[in-house]
């Protein structure tokens, strides 16, 4: 059983083990492009993590990196397929995707890229065109 701030989680088949100390600086949803083509959903649901917190406990030889971008390098099981996080090194932070850990109540804050929508969602949180502005987006929010 994992402490209390301490979440473990692992990939589609297990063969990757994360564990993700402390909590996430931030949870919301990206409706971007690239994130909805990796997550093959209309929307992907992050957490957001200093990169420290962040390790991988288990199967690190079985953990590959996609770089489309270098602001997102995106990390998957060789074993399995599945997505466990994207790191993101301009930021220094880490993106473990929601649903990878599972001992962590989910609490979105916020949406980012609602500009690039294919799903629209009324659920009061802000939707920001882009990104925060502390976050080196305009900051602008969009109505539900």
């Amino acid at each position: 059983m994992a402490k209390q701030g301490e979440y473990q989680g692992q990939c589609f088949c297990g063969a990757v083990h994360i564990k993700a100390t402390g909590e996430p600086f931030a949870m919301g949803y990206c409706h971007c492009k690239d994130c909805r083509h990796w997550s093959a959903g209309p929307v992907n649901a992050f957490t957001l993590w200093q990169r420290d917190a962040v390790k991988v406990t288990k199967g690190a030889d079985k953990l590959a990196t996609y770089k489309k971008t270098d602001a997102s390098h995106r990390q998957y099981c060789t074993k399995c397929g599945g997505h466990v996080m994207t790191d993101h090194p301009p930021g220094n932070f880490t993106d473990v995707y929601s649903a990878i850990l599972p001992g962590l109540k989910f609490q979105p804050g916020l949406h980012v890229n609602y500009e690039s929508a294919v799903l629209r969602v009324k659920d009061g949180l802000p939707k920001l065109k882009d990104f925060p502005a502390e976050m080196g987006g305009s900051g602008k929010t969009l109505p539900e």
